[in-house]
């Protein structure tokens, strides 16, 4: 099916449309990497690098991509990944989590999040809430009960985060506020996107930076930056934490942020339910490899004592297939249905998950999987030194 203006083919094209809509500031926000912005680039590099092995006769006419992941039924091996401030769109987190309803993916919501977890969790019950390490164990354990409260059915502990701001080829800054100041600063480039702005204008005004998961018993929500001040002053978490927080939640539980073999034991070690092979989109140490790298032997150090996910660099419903004949549970997806929603709002997100969901079918299918389920490492060919151990 040829694209429309109301229907796109490719998450390629969802980011084109994304970037013909968005201010280039918010645009550049979204494809931003660390640095040099090597691991951002490596994340989708690595897997143009990996080969299949396909079968031509014999070749099933259906195919299952049904799954579970954290105790969740979903419809295929592709979860949203939780994203901070989603300034692309004014229903933000609440637009991804009908989205994700209605194609009956699973959903992880950040708690920098633009929306409140009560809204969202109203909007899909397949919810995961992701946090940081903020504050005191005390307020940490509090917003995770507000988020269970919420309808949260897992956590999400997100570690693969050092927020290094340094960008060699030019990261655009990121306004503390909409003040009047701010407003005429970034005026030029917003009227250049008059279809963006008026968006906004129709939903009651302009994006909002603040961060309303992190706000308990009524407080002021912090802006972004507030919120990124209370992280840079409390003290890294041990281990030891992670285990705690595990325990204290008591559910299903993802450590994010592995990349290394003897990390992903002491994951298991501490009792988490899942691990997520990421790099945080290319936005923590910049040289890290991309992630489905490293997702083989960390599948190999812990085998089934725990589901495995990746994340990072998913562009394609093939890059889904690639991941799991490489051991992993499923996939999360982070820029590309941000760049559907820029593109179309709920429906592009819709989009985006539609077009991975046929590649997943279209790649079974040449390999001749009758499911998701059966697809093993000798399906896909490896070129010398491609993981990362």
């Amino acid at each position: 099916m040829a694209s429309t203006r109301d229907w796109f083919e490719t998450v390629e094209e969802a980011q084109h449309r994304a970037r013909k809509r968005l201010p280039r500031s918010v645009y550049l926000a979204l494809v931003a990497g660390t640095e040099k912005g090597l691991t951002a680039g490596d994340n989708v590099a690595a897997f143009d690098e990996i080969t299949w092995r396909p079968h031509v006769a014999d070749l099933h006419a259906k195919r299952e991509t049904a799954t579970t992941v954290m105790g969740q039924e979903v419809s295929m091996p592709v979860l949203v990944s939780p994203t901070g401030v989603q300034a692309v769109h004014p229903d933000g987190e609440v637009a991804v989590a009908r989205a994700a309803a209605a194609e009956d993916v699973a959903m992880g919501l950040s708690s920098f999040a633009s929306k409140p977890v009560e809204e969202v969790g109203a909007a899909h019950s397949k919810l995961f809430f992701q946090m940081y390490w903020v504050g005191s164990r005390e307020t940490i354990l509090a917003r995770a009960d507000r988020a269970r409260a919420a309808g949260a059915k897992g956590l999400i502990m997100t570690l693969d985060w050092s927020f290094a701001s340094r960008r060699d080829w030019g990261s655009p800054p990121i306004p503390d506020k909409i003040d009047l100041k701010n407003a005429v600063k970034f005026a030029p480039e917003v009227l250049r996107k008059p279809r963006w702005l008026a968006t906004y204008l129709r939903s009651g005004g302009i994006p909002e930076l603040s961060v309303p998961n992190l706000a308990l018993g009524g407080e002021e929500p912090p802006n972004f930056f507030g919120a990124y001040g209370q992280w840079m002053g409390t003290p890294l978490p041990t281990w030891e934490d992670v285990a705690w927080l595990r325990q204290q939640w008591g559910g299903p539980f993802m450590l994010k942020g592995i990349t290394r073999p003897d990390d992903a034991r002491r994951a298991v070690d501490a009792g988490v339910s899942a691990i997520s092979v990421s790099t945080h989109g290319g936005n923590n140490l910049d040289g890290t490899p991309g992630a489905i790298r490293s997702l083989p032997g960390v599948v190999d150090a812990v085998g089934d004592q725990v589901e495995v996910v990746m994340d990072g660099g998913v562009r394609r419903g093939s890059d889904v297939v690639k991941a799991m004949a490489l051991g992993a549970r499923a996939v999360m997806i982070g820029r590309a249905y941000l760049w559907g929603m820029a593109a179309s709002g709920e429906r592009g997100v819709q989009n985006v998950l539609s077009i991975l969901r046929q590649g997943i079918d279209e790649a079974l299918l040449g390999l001749g999987k009758a499911s998701v389920h059966d697809l093993t490492r000798e399906d896909v060919v490896l070129p010398p030194h491609f993981t990362r151990d």
